[in-house]
């Protein structure tokens, strides 16, 4: 039998000593403070009448707002001693947590005068997920005077993040914190349900822009494409137009708090901008949320890196990720969580900082060096291609526009093709026999896509060399997408760079089949010398075989 002692009360006075603004204070007023940690709150009505005397009496004395951080069972987890004017919470990291659901516990705090919640308040409820928020006033002799408390609304038509209560009289308070919290979490979890049915999460999407509205719609649809490649599950959107976009956050304080509360109502545990994130404003969003924030670069990034199967493609997708992160390593306290240890030496004198960014330089090295050597294997059989004298046909297009099907259908292969964006990464070439008996290499490209990150493209170069070596480029659209002619203007752009806009070059209009007829009309006018076809009806592709055998 073990015997346990239990601890006296002056031991437990020194555990539990309060935080924040205790300079200044009396020994006489640190215990005072140290025992609000003895007292047991109700969660019916919120505090008892001794309880707001008491508070209100050591606000009077140390002239602070004063805290206290509650759980659901009514005992007091932290008392927090702030100034005149507002308190600063500590992190409340050993308190439960988790996307979707509040951190269940409250706040319970004083202030000096007749002011009563404060935008400041109702902010700090937000981004900490607390149960409720409340707050007793205390006049200038030191008395409770005035109550108000608010707490976070469920999913509802107005999109009300939250409830503010009128102001009373703090002896007629009877606010029912159990009985809200239970509706609340209730509701929060009959949302959660109906909306969690991706394994990865669902995904909050965001675009500030200075765009119009409705461009920023489309461009969403593409992240959200984008984002159910990824294994993710769109819960909801936000759009704001701005006249210039905030260098610090990307959003004001007041727009990220309603991001963070659609994202808890939506059970959204990914929150995915459409704009690059610069590392300042990624860092300020991380630290005021607890949700993961990525932006469109890193989506597409960790796309890239889900799908890549060849050594080349692990190589270009690790490194371009390595870059991504390199500027970003100051506001990533795990940044190398998944690389492997042991890369590079530690020298003396150097931070952790200064040792994470020389591993990665060192390992960016590295495989600059890898990709060289696969760059110059790849050189050799394009030789051994030319001396044959076997003519390469490069399939280019927008992603998901259809080119691994075309390929399929002509050469009667099984390469992978899916209704998704990056489907097929790695260079794939199948041989294709004309009727005339003439043999053409038909290679399959990564597709395209707009605003491509630099450092993506650039990894990717050794892919796309291909292209250098073909004779005729063909370039595969989706005439069925309402955004055709943007999706081959940003094609087109991408062949100027990399300074393939002189070669031969052929336009099929994909999925024919799925374009009603007055959009065909449009599209045959606006590309004049494209074929039509679909890519999954052999019988179709034939002026395009015709047109080839032309060029060839």
């Amino acid at each position: 039998m073990t015997l346990t002692l239990k601890p006296t009360r002056r031991r437990l006075l020194i555990a539990h000593k309060p935080f924040g603004n205790l300079t200044g204070l009396k020994p006489h007023q640190l215990k005072a403070l140290s025992r609000l940690y003895f007292r047991k709150f109700p969660a019916s009505s919120g505090f008892t009448t001794e309880q707001a005397r008491e508070l209100a009496s050591l606000t009077h004395q140390t002239k602070r707002q004063i805290g206290l951080i509650i759980d659901r069972r009514g005992h007091v987890l932290m008392v927090i001693v702030g100034d005149q004017g507002g308190i600063l919470i500590p992190a409340l990291d050993r308190l439960r947590e988790s996307s979707g659901r509040l951190r269940g516990v409250r706040l319970l705090h004083t202030h000096m005068g007749s002011t009563c919640l404060t935008d400041e308040d109702l902010m700090d409820m937000v981004f900490l997920r607390l149960d409720s928020i409340s707050v007793i006033t205390v006049d200038p002799q030191g008395f409770p005077d005035q109550f108000q408390w608010a707490h976070l609304m469920p999913p509802n038509r107005e999109r009300t993040p939250y409830r503010i209560y009128p102001s009373l009289h703090w002896s007629r308070a009877g606010a029912d914190h159990q009985a809200s919290v239970e509706s609340l979490e209730k509701e929060l979890g009959r949302e959660g349900t109906a909306q969690e049915v991706s394994a990865e999460g669902n995904a909050l999407l965001v675009s500030v822009d200075t765009r119009p509205r409705q461009e920023q719609e489309r461009s969403l649809q593409e992240v959200a494409a984008l984002a159910g490649t990824a294994g993710l599950e769109v819960s909801d959107t936000l759009i704001q137009r701005v006249h210039r976009v905030n260098p610090k956050s990307i959003m004001g304080k007041g727009k990220v708090a309603e991001l963070e509360v659609m994202a808890l109502q939506s059970n959204a545990s990914v929150i995915i901008f459409d704009q690059e994130l610069s590392p300042t404003q990624l860092r300020n969003l991380t630290s005021i949320t607890d949700r993961k924030v990525i932006d469109r670069t890193q989506l597409i990034l960790d796309i890239f890196a889900q799908r890549a199967t060849s050594r080349a493609g692990k190589l270009q997708v690790e490194m371009a990720q390595l870059k991504y992160t390199l500027p970003r390593l100051i506001q990533q306290d795990r940044a190398l969580s998944r690389l492997a240890g042991g890369i590079g030496g530690r020298g003396p004198g150097e931070t952790k900082l200064e040792l994470d960014r020389r591993k990665i330089r060192d390992r960016i090295t590295r495989i600059k060096d890898e990709l060289q050597k696969l760059r110059r294997h790849r050189e050799n059989i394009r030789a051994r291609r030319v001396e044959t004298d076997v003519p390469v046909i490069s399939l280019v297009g927008y992603t998901n526009a259809g080119k691994s099907t075309l390929l399929n259908t002509l050469t009667r292969s099984r390469i992978l093709a899916e209704d998704k964006l990056f489907a097929t990464l790695d260079p794939t070439s199948r041989r294709l026999r004309f009727p005339d008996e003439r043999e053409v290499v038909l290679t399959d490209t990564v597709g395209f896509i707009k605003d491509l990150p630099e450092d993506l493209r650039e990894a990717f170069m050794a892919t796309l060399e291909e292209l250098s070596l073909a004779r005729v480029l063909v370039h595969v659209a989706d005439a069925s997408h309402p955004e055709v002619e943007e999706q081959v203007e940003a094609v087109q752009g991408l062949l100027r760079l990399l300074e393939l806009e002189d070669k031969p070059l052929v336009m099929v209009l994909n999925k024919w089949d799925l374009v009603t007829q007055d959009r065909k009309e449009i599209l045959q006018n606006v590309f004049r010398d494209a074929i039509p076809a679909s890519a999954q009806e052999e019988e179709t592709l034939t002026p395009l075989v015709q047109t080839l055998e032309r060029l060839l």
